[in-house]
């Protein structure tokens, strides 16, 4: 169990049957009445955010996940296919329990599998990641003075947006929370 009043940023908590991670919280402590804590919670199957009120010092079951290691083997058309870095068993994954990192997936990535008392929950991918660029229409000399950006797929199979200057065959870094470009690698 958990008080509500030592809420940090990440913890795990069980509400009405769900897993929550805490987003963003807040103490109040109004002139009148008792304190109370105002959360922001993250749905860590779905991904939804909703905001609480609780009670000053109410407690909540804390949920203690367990991230492994795992590698991604292959899409088997069904779901994905990851190993266990520690014991080498494989397990599926359904394309619903990945969420959106399906599209940043390359064979043999290494990832952290979120499980909660023996489910999965979702996945979490690095923070930045190397892709080649596998198609791009080529750069034209002297047009890099605007600042444009033109589409480039990565061999992932997403799509982001570029620099002009990208040319296929670039080794690119990605932000996998924003899906944004960051630099040539």
């Amino acid at each position: 169990m958990i008080s509500v009043n030592d809420f940090k940023t990440g913890v795990t908590v069980e509400l009405e049957g769900q897993v929550y991670q805490v987003v963003e919280f807040q103490h109040v402590k109004p002139g009148k009445g008792a304190a109370f804590v105002r959360a922001k919670l993250k749905n860590v199957k779905s991904g939804g955010v909703v905001e609480k009120t609780f009670r000053g010092g109410e407690k909540l079951h804390r949920a203690h996940l367990d991230k492994r290691t795992m590698q991604y083997l292959y899409n088997d058309g069904d779901g994905y296919i990851f190993m266990d870095n520690d014991n080498y068993e494989q397990i599926n994954i359904s394309k619903n329990d990945m969420g959106d990192g399906v599209k940043w997936l390359i064979e043999n990535m290494n990832i952290q599998v979120l499980m909660y008392q023996g489910a999965i929950m979702g996945v979490e991918l690095p923070n930045f990641i190397e892709l080649v660029v596998v198609d791009t229409e080529p750069g034209v000399k002297g047009d890099t003075a605007t600042g444009a950006s033109k589409a480039a797929k990565l061999e992932s199979g997403a799509s982001v947006q570029v620099p002009l200057f990208i040319n296929t065959g670039d080794r690119l870094r990605i932000d996998t929370r924003t899906g944004e470009y960051m630099e040539r690698a």
